[in-house]
């Protein structure tokens, strides 16, 4: 597989694209990463929508998106930025159109952006599959063009930019029915749209490929970008988001995962953190993921043609394939990733000890309690542990101290230790001779590699690390091993989460031991609550670890929510409502739940829920199983209580112990 989506896998470099004019901020072309987010208020409230965005502003926000979804909001946007700018402030507002072609063109002659979504601009979505013949396919996309050119037009006429938007839960019936739910799909939405644009001699557009999965996600994005560069010899603007991502910690992580690891590869020029919050709490997370990249900015060097290190892959980067290796116990191969715990700075460790990640003792009965999110292995350094281990957790300690000791394992410098064919850890820094680690772990049936890397870019470069030792032939498990020095609680599940996350996506990963030098834990004030509760910083780490392979996909140990961030179509509180259900479902491992304020979010953007809980009206709710409706206009007071009892009649629940 060449590799022909970004300009280096290697070292960070920005991919070169076209520069586009939002108001008065350049996008694009070497320019700074630009963070936005979205109101959350109904777009007829001028007052309310002003003052948010005005929060949003002075959070950081450099541009700012408002719901626009029929004529009257369209019309009413004039309203909200004639009082922005008397107040002040040129922020670049956006509007943000689904249906709707006639809003969008009242619309585009008001503000400086216009997102239209391809999926549903002008296509229909009623999960109808239509076996179309070539003339008829393209009769549909003439449709298109005839219906999409007047906005084109006007975009062009009035110099307001565009974004073309494809959401992953949204591709049209047409788009489905040729491509089905896949990441080719919806590059080929956003660029039956471009295609139009271009032939209006109009290039004023930025594009995303969002989704609520992280993998389709960046699969997505790196497709069109290799599909541009091949069609037409240069590469749009990207705004990246995961969308649906949720609130609290999962949010977060979930957006980390997606955004980051494209951002390490140079991808991505603006970006949003879509959370189940208050618009201007999504800023400092976009901050804080944006701030990785300044010391690693490039200035542009006017060229548009995408320059890449065309090489051959040892894995696919447009499609999921995890790397094959032997089955080391039980680590490897089928078995899913396991999550180290860093006990080595403890100066003792007790049973109780353990409680922090997942497992708590009973001295009366002698008995333990294990958690679907306990850690399967502790590192104790130059301890050992005394005490009965419960049945599922082992040890790591340095070979010095191991002496072959029930359940402990020896971590062990390659090319130093004596080799074993025993189970045995081997750390390596990337900068490892490949050469002569692939040599010596080829005479080691037992090893399990321990990965790390102190660089700014450890993602890329671990990748390539150990797609070299792939190439060489070596097929040990590897432990991907990520420590943090930042100080805070979004900063550390950023850093975790791009590094240890972007390296999962991509196969890489039979394993993550999570490290970091914090002495005490800040946690962040989302709301007027704390959005991560922990006892222990052993906890938050053990907690991110299993969190960061929920988001991947890789081990499922928890009740996922696909949760909308809220907007003006919102149909009910989304924040309170989100709070519920998760406090009533929270124990039903691998359900994906989704939570929709609106009918634009749902049931398409629920992409591959397991149910959702949709706003169709005024305090209506209408429960799905899948994609199919399961009862409809639900009063909102009792619509927690009927998902729960849909869940019943489904098999899906299950009692707490």
């Amino acid at each position: 597989m060449l590799q022909q989506y970004c300009a280096s896998l290697t070292e960070y470099k920005r991919l070169q694209t076209r520069e586009v004019k939002i108001g008065n901020l350049l996008i694009g072309n070497g320019h700074p990463i630009r963070i936005q987010t979205m109101t959350t208020t109904d777009t007829m409230d001028t007052a309310a929508t002003v003052a948010q965005t005005i929060r949003c502003i002075e959070a950081g926000a450099e541009l700012v998106r408002i719901t626009a979804p029929s004529k009257k909001e369209a019309e009413n946007l004039l309203n909200i930025k004639n009082e922005l700018r008397a107040k002040g402030y040129d922020t670049p507002l956006i509007a943000d159109i689904h249906f709707t072609p006639n809003a969008a063109e009242i619309a585009a002659r008001i503000v400086e952006k216009v997102r239209v979504n391809p999926g549903n601009y002008i296509d229909k979505k009623k999960f109808d599959f239509i076996d179309y013949t070539d003339a008829e396919y393209a009769s549909e996309t003439d449709r298109i063009r005839q219906r999409f050119t007047p906005l084109v037009r006007i975009c062009r006429e009035y110099g307001t930019a565009m974004r073309i938007g494809t959401n992953h839960g949204s591709l049209s019936d047409r788009i489905m029915s040729r491509y089905g739910d896949t990441p080719i799909g919806m590059v080929e939405s956003a660029m039956e749209f471009l295609r139009i644009a271009r032939d209006e001699s109009y290039h004023q557009i930025v594009l995303s490929m969002k989704s609520s999965n992280p993998l389709v996600m960046v699969q997505a994005y790196r497709l069109l970008v290799q599909k541009m560069d091949e069609e037409f010899g240069e590469c749009y603007p990207l705004h990246l988001g995961v969308t649906e991502a949720g609130d609290g910690e999962d949010g977060r992580i979930k957006s980390a995962i997606g955004i980051g690891t494209l951002l390490e590869d140079g991808i991505g020029d603006t970006i949003r953190v879509s959370l189940t919050e208050d618009p201007e709490f999504e800023i400092p997370v976009c901050r804080d993921i944006v701030k990785r990249y300044e010391g690693r900015r490039q200035t542009a060097d006017g060229s548009r043609q995408l320059t890449v290190d065309r090489q051959l892959l040892s894995y696919d980067p447009f499609s999921y394939r995890r790397r094959e290796t032997i089955t080391v116990q039980h680590i490897g191969s089928h078995h899913v990733p396991i999550v180290v715990a860093d006990y080595s700075t403890d100066d003792t460790i007790t049973p109780a000890s353990l409680e922090q990640i997942g497992y708590t003792y009973n001295e009366a009965t002698d008995k333990w309690a294990i958690s679907d999110v306990a850690a399967d292995y502790i590192y104790t350094g130059d301890k050992t542990i005394a005490f009965a281990l419960p049945g599922t957790l082992q040890v790591i300690c340095n070979s010095a101290v191991w002496q072959s000791q029930e359940k402990h394992h020896p971590l062990v410098q390659w090319g130093v230790d004596p080799l074993t064919d025993k189970l045995h850890f081997i750390t390596a820094d990337v900068n490892a001779n490949t050469t002569e680690l692939a040599a010596y772990l080829k005479d080691a049936p037992g090893a399990v590699l321990v990965v790390s890397s102190s660089a700014a870019n450890a993602m890329q470069s671990m990748r390539s690390f150990i797609a070299e030792l792939t190439k060489a032939g070596v097929t040990c498990p590897v432990v991907i091993r990520t420590e943090s020095r930042d100080n805070t609680v979004d900063e550390q599940l950023i850093h975790f989460a791009t590094d240890s996350g972007g390296l999962l996506l991509d196969g890489f990963g039979d394993g993550v031991w999570l490290v970091n030098a914090s002495t005490g834990l800040q946690t962040n004030k989302v709301s007027g609550r704390t959005y991560l509760e922990v006892k222990s910083n052993k906890q938050f780490l053990n907690n991110t670890a299993f969190s960061i392979l929920q988001a991947t996909r890789t081990r499922i140990s928890k009740t996922e929510y696909i949760s909308c961030p809220s907007c003006g179509r919102t149909l009910f509180d989304l924040q309170e409502t989100t709070a519920k259900i998760r406090a009533a479902t929270n124990h039903l491992k691998g359900v994906k739940i989704a939570i929709m304020g609106c009918i634009v979010n749902g049931p398409g953007e629920m992409a591959d829920a397991d149910f959702g809980y949709v706003g169709s009206g005024p305090g209506k709710i209408t429960l799905y199983k899948g994609k199919e409706v399961m009862k409809r206009n639900v009063p909102s007071d009792i619509a927690v209580d009927e998902l729960i009892q849909l869940l019943r009649d489904s098999e899906a629940w299950v009692e707490v112990s």
